[in-house]
């Protein structure tokens, strides 16, 4: 297909977006889940032309906006209170669910390197909140739970690319050293906290001086490809990189830019994330379809991957709630008796945060962006758009109903049915 072609296809597709969108709203589906059938139905249709994205531009494209639009919309006061929480789930659950699909993998498919295992471990651990925004937004839920679910999304993110770094560079090179692996994490990480808040703090100042409304929007749009390359370049984290400037920019929005400027820039954002993540969801259609020409149709996916498949969908799904209810188990443990949850109230925030393990966009963009060269890259790319379609169809289509018996929702309205500072702060935002 001609780059003309590929360019008319993808208006094509974000016209089918735009209907598949419409139709979830009326049959009160969530959005990722009418998308991802959207792309099966378009993957099995005959003649429908491959789209090659090189791998390279797919991170690069797809991340680094969605990254920093969940970081600029974050409540930082929130985010800081609950910070030990985010890191336990954003960290240890990502290596928790990591292991446990390497472990799971390995034993399904013995063949299979350890490094392809833990390179699938770290493509599907981190869930995405994207997928449950659509029903979050119907039942009031407590801040913590809230708080503590936006800001795994976004610090999840970058345990698991950093996994999947080393995994992937172990099953090319064959080679791994868990030295220089711990002392490049450090350097990844620490090294992104710091760029990140220097391309912040730069950019802040920028927009400061700036008082034309045309140019402070285009500079936002700028930032995170500017703090996603240059910590990329420099050999530090780019997705921590693009986070913490995002976090930064969010918390000092309202000295930098006016109400018009706020109002106007928050509508650009919204209808390119929305853009982002439609298409996204689409494109692994497409690669799915490139797979199936390539093994002959869906007798190999049912005799070779079926059971494996099935067997990592599970370790995704339970791996989860072992990790949310050892660790709020410990919490609870540790806390002063008097502030002890009820034990009803502990099972209810263990099946509600448990249930909210949506897998989407940057799996997506993940294992679309795998090399051709990596060995089993089929298996890992047909087990990971498994995973997102059950996870966003089965978790996704039935999480009100998982809030609602959990009494979790009523329980937040009864209790105090009035806005928290944070929240307040939040909805101010989104408004202006």
């Amino acid at each position: 297909m001609t780059n003309v072609g590929q360019f008319e296809f993808i208006l094509l597709l974000i016209v089918l977006i735009i209907g598949l969108e419409l139709g979830a709203r009326k049959l009160r589906l969530p959005p990722a889940a009418a998308l991802v059938l959207g792309g099966i139905a378009i993957a099995l249709l005959p003649g429908v032309p491959v789209i090659g994205i090189d791998p390279d531009l797919v991170l690069i494209i797809f991340l680094p906006p969605l990254l920093l639009t969940g970081a600029y919309f974050s409540v930082w006061k929130a985010f800081r209170a609950n910070l030990a929480g985010i890191l336990q789930l954003a960290v240890g659950g990502v290596l928790f669910t990591t292991l446990a699909v390497a472990v799971t993998t390995h034993w399904f498919l013995p063949a299979m390197p350890w490094a392809i295992c833990f390179a699938l471990g770290a493509i599907v651990a981190p869930p995405d909140a994207v997928a449950a925004k659509a029903v979050l937004k119907r039942v009031q839920l407590p801040e913590r739970i809230t708080t503590l679910l936006e800001g795994e999304s976004l610090l999840n993110d970058a345990s698991s690319l950093v996994l999947y770094r080393f995994a992937a560079a172990a099953a090319l090179t064959g080679t791994f050293s868990l030295f220089q692996a711990t002392v490049a994490f450090g350097v990844l990480a620490f090294g992104g906290l710091a760029l990140g808040a220097v391309i912040g703090w730069a950019w802040i100042a920028i927009l400061r001086k700036v008082r034309d409304r045309v140019l402070s929007i285009t500079l936002t749009l700028l930032l995170p490809w500017a703090a996603y390359i240059g910590g990329e370049r420099l050999g530090v984290s780019g997705v921590i990189t693009t986070v913490v400037a995002g976090l930064m920019l969010g918390w000092r929005q309202h000295e930098v830019f006016t109400a018009d400027e706020r109002l106007r820039s928050t509508a650009v954002w919204e209808v390119l994330v929305f853009v982002l993540e439609s298409l996204v969801f689409v494109l692994i259609g497409a690669s799915l379809n490139e797979i199936l020409q390539r093994h002959g149709g869906t007798a190999w996916i049912n005799g070779a991957v079926l059971r494996p498949v099935g067997g990592i969908i599970l370790a995704v799904l339970v791996s989860r709630f072992i990790w949310i209810f050892c660790a709020e188990g410990v919490a609870v443990l540790w806390a002063p008796r008097a502030h002890r949850p009820s034990l009803g109230s502990f099972f209810s925030f263990v099946s509600v945060m448990g249930w909210c393990g949506m897998r989407g966009v940057v799996s997506l963009a993940i294992v679309l962006a795998i090399p051709e060269e990596m060995p089993q890259r089929d298996i890992l790319q047909i087990a990971t758009f498994a995973i997102i379609l059950v996870t966003v169809l089965g978790q996704g289509t039935t999480l009100g109903a998982v809030i609602r018996l959990s009494g979790i929702g009523r329980q937040s309205e009864e209790q105090d049915p009035h806005l928290s500072i944070a929240m307040a702060r939040a909805l101010i935002a989104r408004v202006q």
